[in-house]
């Protein structure tokens, strides 16, 4: 095993665990469902029902964001990487 899979399969693993602790973070969608219409949801005024929406869009950025990243590393790591190193091992 290579250092650069090492490295690799570390940066991976780190944010995966990120994800799922961001993920964790975000709260619950809201209640729009049958349960609502039958219990009648929760009324909160403007104020309360946009408190959260910075935190909530930041959250589900930096979600999408480490998704990305981890993804680009896999392929890198898979793909790119192996390839790279063939062509130096043939010279």
């Amino acid at each position: 095993m290579e250092i650069y899979e090492i490295i690799c399969g570390a940066v991976v693993l780190l944010i995966a665990l990120l994800i799922i602790v961001v993920c964790l973070m975000q709260d619950t969608k809201g209640q729009d469902s049958m349960t609502a219409a039958l219990g009648g949801g929760i009324n909160d005024s403007f104020y309360n029902q946009n408190q959260g929406n910075t935190r909530e869009a930041a959250l589900a950025k930096l979600t999408r964001l480490l998704g990305i990243v981890a993804f680009v590393i896999i392929i890198a790591m898979d793909i790119v990487v192996p390839l790279v190193m063939k062509l130096f091992q043939a010279e």
